[in-house]
């Protein structure tokens, strides 16, 4: 929300009331409390009237600093608020000066001046950013004078701006289709059923990443309005209705320590099972299927050695005008239970679609209205519209009541053979005429109702299925969803400008605290062309989630022509042979919170080559991903420094350097860093099996004296297996924790010898076999 003109005026009836001084400070063990008036206090009599605000100091954890300023300290806050995990707060080192009052964490510092309220934050001394004269203000857009204001918040904000320092990109706020760097736009955090080619968003997050290693962090569910040097192009400015704001300054000193002190505060992204890492089909949305469409695409995939792993059902395999009465069309599915059972012998694992909406031909819809479960209008009445279903109504999550009567109509399902659910929409939630169980505000719920949404289904599948099979398939977030596991993308188009906007987006949001994404492989709304479906396919399956799904059409492959049948399985079994490296970079992203797809500027920062790229991407630490993205063939990607090898040819390529290649249908670029060690398991014919069991440990040309480790982690962090291979005086010394045999494939190096193992060359690479623990030493 803009309210300059220029920079010095306000917009017309706009007043900014910042501090101009802080007249008397409060400090504690664990707070620093601030009075700060608006007005110069020059004698006694200054202090009868006007605004003040009052400024809180915390620190959750080390290197973070938690600021909430506040008007009237009376005013009752209504729920809900962010399910946030760190709640405690730590010791601070205050320093209270004549002048100024230093406040530490960690490495981080405050200073604030005490003549003026003006704020720096400092990183071992270094300025990472400030806060200015007027920066943090109280904002009323229709100022008539203070005998005039009610007090009631009408038209009232609060607005901090912090500085942008010179070549400073920003990053984050969500899943954003919108220009990758965040630096020029404007941005409400309020969630939208979109799709994916406009400025809304399905996962907003009031979060925002800056390339100097910090980041801000708005804890307010309800709108928050970023200005990100769009109103003033040296100023991030977040603002909030009413007179409270209440945000958390995270140091690094890296990108990816922010991302882990985020995530220790908001939840750690859980971690998904091996299987869901596997080839998702759906019956798509509009088409028309019956069981027999259902096994004959299951069948075709098996017929032409595609290893799919889950089947999904997407809205029709309920009635019409029912949705979501979580009962079986009959008409089309006469008998459910034994239909997934077929399906289930066949190897694969089941999704529904479901969604949080009641259509009042439902037979929940009575139901509900009669437990008092359904969203309710002021006047008591349900309330309803008929947006998505005629007369549908919305479950009032805020009631436990109403959660568990939701999630036993889920559980039947699971019962009946159902691993999981794609929890779609929650975005449009209204917040006029709206009271909740609960009595929170519509404004927090309109963003926060997914989280409660999703964690209900969530929890239930923990409690059914275990904590290490638990899985959703979901569009809508806030800050937490991360802990809920699998976003997709939401509703794309079938080209290559969505294509795009896609992988835009799924990397704005991985710089937001989300570790896992997919996407509709080969978009959604229409249907694509043969090209543009096997590009989207190699991209999808080399997502950390890959699903065939669409609209008004199937997904299947044969239906766009063979080549595609063939694109499919190629990269279905690429993904399934590098499961072993995915899954070790899956754990780890459940642990830190770096995100398993991530951005060139996260993984390389110092790199001013990668700052804007978003048309390739990180899988995990080791290898780079450049989809291809036109009719021609050409790949077009950007190697940071260093040798980078490509995957499957073995070129090596030089780094720092811009790259154009041709690529088949069955080829995109792929390249491994130089000093990586990974585990693969050649010829894997699905997701998830025994990662350790015949793996081959790939070594990429290590320095003189370098050393490089790597773990083999089965279901839910099982640790399997353990390398180390290190370059010791032009030997190689390899060391394997693992109780049966495997292979080391050292790429573009000759070995003669080799010390507890067998050698054979393989064009420029010498494939190691050994058998079980010991020390390989090879020269």
């Amino acid at each position: 929300m803009k309210f300059s003109n220029g920079c010095w005026l306000q917009k017309e009836s706009c007043e900014c009331f910042s501090p101009q001084e802080i007249y008397f400070t409060k400090i504690e063990e664990k707070k620093v409390i601030l009075c700060a008036p608006t007005q110069k206090i020059n004698h006694r009599g200054d202090t009868l009237g006007g605004i003040n605000l009052t400024i809180t100091i915390t620190s959750p954890m080390k290197n973070v600093i938690r600021i909430q300023a506040s008007h009237f300290l009376g005013h009752i806050k209504k729920g809900p608020e962010f399910d946030l995990v760190v709640k405690d707060t730590i010791p601070l080192e205050v320093i209270d000066s004549e002048g100024v009052i230093t406040i530490t964490s960690g490495n981080l510092t405050l200073e604030i001046e005490k003549e003026n309220g003006n704020m720096t934050y400092r990183r071992d001394g270094e300025v990472i950013t400030k806060s200015g004269t007027r920066d943090l203000a109280l904002m009323k857009t229709d100022w008539r004078g203070q005998v005039y204001d009610k007090g009631d918040y009408k038209d009232t904000y609060i607005r901090q701006q912090l500085s942008i320092g010179v070549g400073e990109l920003l990053y984050g706020t969500g899943e954003r289709f919108t220009p990758f760097v965040k630096n020029g736009q404007s941005i409400d955090i309020w969630n939208e059923d979109g799709g994916t080619s406009t400025e809304q968003s399905y996962k907003n997050i009031p979060f925002y990443l800056s390339n100097k290693g910090y980041g801000v962090f708005v804890n307010h569910p309800e709108k928050v309005s970023f200005e990100l040097a769009s109103e003033m192009v040296t100023k991030a400015q977040f603002s909030v209705e009413g007179g409270s704001l209440d945000y958390y300054l995270l140091n690094g000193p890296t990108m990816k320590d922010v991302l882990e002190r985020f995530t220790d505060i908001t939840g750690k992204p859980s971690l998904p099972a091996p299987w869901t890492f596997g080839l998702w089909l759906s019956t798509s949305f509009t088409t028309n299927y019956d069981e027999e469409t259902v096994m004959n695409f299951i069948d075709g995939m098996i017929e032409r050695g595609i290893p799919l792993r889950v089947f999904h059902f997407d809205c029709f395999w309920m009635k019409d005008f029912h949705w979501s009465d979580f009962v079986w069309d009959e008409r089309v599915f006469p008998d459910p239970k034994a239909m997934l059972k077929r399906i289930k012998e066949k190897g694969l694992n089941i999704c529904v679609w479901i969604n949080p909406y009641i259509a009042q031909e439902s037979i929940l819809f009575s139901e509900g209205m009669e437990k008092g479960f359904l969203v309710k209008r002021t006047n008591g009445d349900i309330w309803q519209w008929d947006m998505w279903q005629p007369g549908m109504a919305l479950i009032d999550f805020t009631n436990p009541n109403a959660c568990e009567w939701y999630a036993s109509k889920l559980e039947e399902l699971l019962d009946m053979g159902v691993d999981c659910f794609k929890t779609d929409f929650g975005e449009r939630i209204p917040v006029d005429d709206v009271v909740y169980f609960d009595g929170s505000a519509p404004k927090k719920m309109h963003n926060f109702y997914t989280y409660l949404y999703n964690k209900t289904v969530y929890e239930l599948l923990m409690k059914k299925r275990g904590r290490e099979d638990a899985v959703l398939f979901a569009r809508s977030a806030t800050a937490g969803s991360q802990k809920f596991p699998v976003h997709w993308g939401g509703d794309c188009w079938s080209d290559y400008e969505s294509m795009e906007e896609s992988l835009r987006g799924g990397l704005s949001l991985m710089m937001s605290g989300f570790g896992y994404w997919s996407h509709d492989i080969g978009g959604f709304e229409h249907t694509s062309t043969p090209d543009v479906y096997k590009r989207w396919a190699a991209f999808g399956l080399l997502s950390s989630h890959s699903r065939l799904h669409g609209s008004t059409s199937y997904r299947v492959p044969w239906v766009y022509d063979e080549e595609a049948v063939e694109v499919v399985k190629t990269f279905t079994l690429l993904k399934a042979a590098l499961m072993p490296y995915i899954y070790r970079n899956a754990v780890e992203t459940s642990l830190t919170g770096v995100p398993m797809m991530r951005s060139m500027v996260l993984e390389f920062t110092e790199d001013r080559n990668c700052a804007y790229l978003d048309k390739q991407y990180m899988f995990g630490d080791s290898l780079l991903v450049a989809p291809v993205f036109n009719e021609e063939s050409k790949g077009i990607f950007y190697l940071p420094e260093g040798n980078w090898t490509n995957f499957n040819t073995g070129e090596v390529k030089t780094g720092g350097k811009w790259y154009e290649e041709y690529c088949s249908y069955l080829e995109i670029p792929l390249y491994v860093k130089e000093g990586s060690l990974l585990a693969v398991k050649e010829n894997a014919e699905r997701a998830d099996y025994n990662y350790a069991d015949g793996v081959t440990f790939r070594v990429y040309r290590l320095a003189e004296g370098e050393t490089v480790t790597t773990v083999i982690y089965n279901n839910y962090m099982d640790k399997a297996a353990e390398a180390k291979v290190s370059l010791l005086e032009g030997k190689y010394y390899i060391t394997v924790s693992i109780d049966m045999p495997y292979t080391v494939l050292l790429m573009n190096q000759t070995i003669a010898q080799v010390t507890n193992g067998s050698v054979t060359m393989e064009g420029k690479n010498a494939r190691i076999s050994c058998k079980s623990d010991g020390v390989v030493i090879c020269s």
